[in-house]
Parts: C-alpha cells; structure tokens; sequence
C-alpha cells in the first residue's frame, strides 16, 4: 500500500518504537499524528519533522481522546495507517506483581485492570475507531484501505513470573489480531501484531546501551544484543507496504524466549 500523501496515527508516537515508526512513515511521504501524553519529546519530535506532523495530546483508555486524534489525524490526509505503539515492551514493568505474593496477598484487581485498560482495552480502541474512519476511503487497485498494527509482546506467549496482567492484555492482543482481520477484510483493512522481545527504549533510562547489551547478551541466541527501535520500525513499514501480511502475529525477538 502506497501511503504517499496520506495520513497515519501512531499512538505512543513519542516513545522508542513509536519516534521510529514516526520518522519511517514520515520518509514515505506519511502525514502523522503522534498521539502520546508525553508532551516534551512529541512537541520535540513535531518541530523537528516539520508540517508532516501533528502533535495531539491523547489518553488511549479515553474514547473521546481516541476519537479527536483519529479525526486530526483523517484532517490532514485520507487515514489509512494506525499503529498502536503505545505499551509495547521495552524495559522493566508490565505491571511485576505476582498473582498471590509470599505473604498470601493477591495482586490488587484495581492493578490488573489498569493494566487490561491500557494494553488491550486501549489498543482495541485506537485499531477499531482508526478502521471506522479507514472503511469510508476509497479503495486502491487492490482493494485496500487501510491498515491497524498492534505492539503485543513475547510476553504474551511466555509471560515471567509477575507479568501475569501484562501477559493477559498482549495475549488478548494476539487473540484478537485475526478476529480483527477477518473482521475487517470486507472493508479491505488489514490488522497485523508485532511481538517485540527486549528492545532498547526510553523505558531503560540513562542506563547505557552498552550496559543492557551486556546483560541480556546470554538471554538472545542472535543477534546478541537487545532490539532497536528502529528494527520495529522497519517491520511496521514492511507490513504496511506488503498487502499480504494480515491476519497474524510476528515475533521480532532475536530467537529469544521467556
């Protein structure tokens, strides 16, 4: 799908996977919406990117908030590209409680909703109200429209002791990411998930890249380092571009498991 001259939203747009998902879409020649809350790096990342990039201030687990970006962004160009970055696997949390911990506790249910607010809940929101507004384009030679991408997780198959509100929202990510295609197809949406494994973001701090490398080197067969943004970003890019890839969920981890 040639997405020249037409508009994208990136929700997360101002994190790792998301800045680098914005710059690739804006080099195909995307207009973008960087729907985030955190308003220095998105104020940053829109200056430097020029008029291709809109900034709107947006909490994911509000509708309305959805609604207003997804409408920005369809205002500046035919929408035909959503990507929901936001909660994708970077660094430490999740939500790292165990289900019962060693003094016969449960984990708050308040904490596990939260976590199924942000990463399933929120998800869903971004992929089917961007698809309402994808499904009034006029269709390409191929039939499309347009096309939603999820950030799930490894930890989604293979969740780590305390991951289990974390695993739960990017497995029910998984779960719906065919659903969701065939759903879609009539309308010629695509829906695809991409599954990080550990990756470097702004989740880790200033804690030097070489540092983490070092550390996770014995826990990802190869390459032996933890992921970049960028690699996400060109998955996301190939997905958007191949008409093809639909229905399914790509692990980008290195080989790595939990």
């Amino acid at each position: 799908m040639d997405i020249n001259g037409a508009s994208a939203i990136v929700t997360g747009g101002a994190g790792g996977f998301g800045e680098a998902t914005v710059r690739r879409l804006v080099a195909k020649g995307a207009k973008v919406v960087i729907a985030d809350l955190h308003d220095e790096r998105a104020n940053a990342l829109a200056k430097e990117l020029g008029s291709s990039v809109q900034y709107v201030r947006t909490d994911i687990t509000d509708e309305q908030n959805v609604i207003e970006a997804v409408n920005a962004a369809q205002n500046m160009a035919p929408l035909k590209v959503a990507v929901a970055v936001h909660g994708g696997m970077g660094g430490p949390g999740g939500g790292a409680s165990r289900m019962v911990d060693r003094h016969g506790v449960p984990i708050a249910l308040d904490a596990f909703r939260f976590s199924v607010e942000i990463y399933l809940i929120g998800h869903f929101t971004v992929i089917s109200r961007a698809a309402a507004v994808m499904s009034q384009n006029e269709p390409d030679a191929d039939g499309q429209r347009g096309v939603c991408i999820g950030t799930a997780s490894i930890a989604g198959f293979e969740g780590q002791v305390g991951q289990v509100s974390y695993s739960a929202a990017k497995g029910g990510v998984i779960g719906m990411t065919l659903t969701a295609a065939r759903d879609l197809g009539p309308a010629g949406i695509r829906v695809m998930t991409i599954a990080p494994g550990t990756f470097y973001t702004y989740a880790y701090g200033d804690i030097p890249i070489d540092q983490l490398n070092e550390r996770f080197a014995s826990l990802i067969p190869n390459p032996k380092r933890m992921g970049r943004a960028d690699e996400y970003a060109q998955l996301a890019q190939q997905i958007v571009e191949n008409d093809f890839l639909n229905g399914y969920t790509i692990r980008l981890d290195g080989a790595q498991r939990f």
